[in-house]
C-alpha cells in the first residue's frame, strides 16, 4: 500500500507540474503504443543523492518546499526538473526552460 501511495503522489506531482505549463513533452503513438521521445538533456540518474546532484549539476535555479508523506522535493534547473523522495532522485524530466 505504501508503494501505491508513493506512485499516486509522484503522478500527482508530475501531473501538476505538467499542468503548470513549465514542462514540454510530446507524445507519439507508434504501432498503437504511446511513446515519449527521449531528450538530449542530461539529467541526474535515479537513486542519486541531493549532494551528488548539486555537486554534478550545481545549485538549482529554484528549490521547492518538500510536500507529502513520504516527503517529495522538486529542484528546478534550466532545462530540467528533479524530483526527490527523502534525499534520493526518483525522477527527472526535461522542461522547456
Amino acid at each position: 500500500m505504501k508503494t501505491f501511495r508513493k506512485s499516486i503522489m509522484v503522478v500527482a506531482l508530475l501531473g501538476g507540474f505538467a499542468a503548470s505549463g513549465a514542462s514540454l513533452a510530446e507524445t507519439l503513438v507508434v504501432n498503437d503504443q504511446l511513446t515519449v521521445p527521449s531528450s538530449s538533456v542530461q539529467t541526474p540518474k535515479r537513486g542519486s543523492t541531493m549532494t551528488e546532484v548539486e555537486k554534478h549539476f550545481g545549485a538549482p535555479v529554484e528549490k521547492h518546499a518538500t510536500v507529502g508523506q513520504p516527503p517529495i522535493t522538486r529542484w528546478d534547473y534550466s532545462g530540467f526538473s528533479v524530483f526527490f523522495e527523502q534525499d534520493r532522485v526518483i525522477h527527472a524530466v526535461a522542461t522547456s526552460g
